[in-house]
């Protein structure tokens, strides 16, 4: 595990508030909104979003080992609902959570929060699905997997 689910001072920020919208995650990405990331309107172009969701997933399956060479993912699908605009400067911190553990597919919601603005911007969905290394046949999740996202959801804040 390269970093931990969420640093010591998101958690402490997240606890000490009774109805903040990530409470409920284990997984929380802190994505630093770049000046480049703006489009002509001056906010973060809408496709960044999903490279932020990108970077996400890629630390939550770090967390249980399932992003290396062995474990071959696809995206199947995914959707973003855009609340509020964000512009540079400010920290995202990105709440992501397994919802649904398929045979061989994973679904995950993330929920995007803007610590300049104090509230949430972006909701976020995908599937991601298990292929062997081939990337012809799907593989299923294996039951130690399973146990490892298990554990690793249990951790909430």
């Amino acid at each position: 595990m390269s970093n931990p689910p969420m640093s010591d001072a998101v958690r402490q920020n997240i606890a000490q508030q009774d109805n903040h919208p990530l409470k409920g995650f284990a997984v929380i990405y802190e994505q630093k909104v770049e000046w480049g990331d703006m489009d002509a309107f001056n906010h973060v172009n809408n496709v960044v979003y999903y490279n932020y969701a990108q970077r996400a997933r890629i630390h939550y399956l770090e967390q249980v080992d399932m992003f290396n060479l062995q474990t071959h993912t696809v995206i199947a699908s995914s959707s973003c609902q855009y609340l509020n605009s964000v512009t540079f400067p400010d920290v995202l911190w990105i709440g992501i959570r397994a919802k649904k553990i398929g045979n061989t597919s994973l679904t995950h919601d993330y929920v995007y929060f803007s610590t300049a603005q104090q509230k949430v911007v972006a909701t976020v969905s995908s599937v991601i699905v298990f292929f062997d290394q081939n990337g012809k046949n799907k593989q299923p999740i294996s039951d130690g997997q399973r146990q490892q996202l298990a554990e690793l959801e249990s951790h909430t804040v």
